[in-house]
């Protein structure tokens, strides 16, 4: 701004010194003011449409910063929703070496292993989710063969509708 101030002061200066008539003076120097107060009207009003669009965005860039923390904190709810990594589930886990049922706690899937209170035999688990019988059960849908237990129960119930069954004809 300091430059700018002595530029104007020389060129006011060569003006002077330029015309020798007093009038001549006055109007050229009248003439350069005038000019340069519409130069500076013009860069004030540039100056004040610049400061008014930087205030614009200044208003939307906050306004974009609460919405991005809004999205935030949605997305760390929804983190914290599929990532409990603080509370387990509690799993009901029948022993296959001791038939002993127990609920784990389990914290999350990097558990491959479970300690049977009971035997203490360590039981793997299967985050598949999918079943594999060798047997027909009652708890899978798979096409298996029934279970000695299971078969006995099958073969009674059979017995049971031969039997309904020749009475309804008698």
């Amino acid at each position: 701004m300091a430059d700018l101030r002595n530029c104007y002061q020389a060129i006011l200066k060569d003006l002077d010194n330029y015309f020798q008539n007093e009038e001549d003076k006055q109007f050229a120097t009248r003439k350069f003011h005038e000019l340069s107060m519409m130069f500076m009207d013009v860069i004030d009003r540039l100056t004040y449409i610049t400061d008014m669009k930087v205030k614009e965005v200044e208003e939307k860039q906050k306004e974009i910063e609460s919405k991005i923390a809004n999205v935030q904190k949605a997305v760390d709810g929804i983190e914290n929703d599929i990532y409990e990594a603080e509370e387990g589930y509690e799993f009901e886990i029948a022993c296959p070496y001791c038939n002993h049922e127990f609920v784990a706690d389990i914290n999350s899937e990097m558990n491959t292993e479970v300690e049977c209170p009971e035997c203490h035999n360590i039981i793997e688990l299967d985050w598949n989710g999918e079943e594999e019988c060798v047997e027909e059960c009652s708890h899978c849908s798979h096409d298996c063969k029934p279970s000695k237990n299971e078969q006995i129960v099958y073969e009674q119930d059979d017995l049971e509708k031969e039997i309904d069954q020749e009475d309804e004809d008698m």
